[in-house]
Formats: C-alpha cells, structure tokens, sequence
C-alpha cells in the first residue's frame, strides 16, 4: 500500500515541478473537443448546402489555434 503512495507522490510532484493542471488539461480537452464537434458541423453543413466555405475556414482556424497553444494532444479523446 505505501508503494502505491509513494508512486502516487511522485506523480504528484513531477505534475507540480511541469506545471500541469488536472483541472486545466481536462477544461483543455474539452474545448479541443468542442471545437472539433463544431468543425465538423460546419464541414457538414457546408457539404449540404446549409453552410458556407468561410465558416468551415473560421472553425479549422479555431482547431488550429487551440493546437499551437495547447498542442495536438487537448484533441484526444478522454
């Protein structure tokens, strides 16, 4: 059992010492995701004459903006 904690501190501190938020890396992921759902609404949208080219633009340039500040990782899945 005290290994278990042990390793648990450990995480703990590593995760302190890089600056990762739990709470932060979760609210990220969810925007990533959001963001995508929307970029796909709009692609589909698009495709089905109820969208148009500039609102898929506007959506892949929202995706692409969460990627270069948070990086590709905040669009995996939970």
């Amino acid at each position: 059992m005290s290994d278990i904690l042990e390793r648990a501190m450990q995480v703990a501190k590593v995760a302190a010492s890089t600056g990762w938020d739990t709470t932060d890396g979760a609210e990220q992921l969810r925007v990533g995701g959001e963001l995508l759902n929307r970029l796909g609404a709009a692609y589909y949208a698009e495709r089905h004459s109820t969208g148009t080219p500039e609102a898929t633009r506007q959506a892949l340039r929202a995706v692409e903006a969460h990627i270069s500040t948070y990086g590709n990782g905040v669009l995996r899945s939970p």
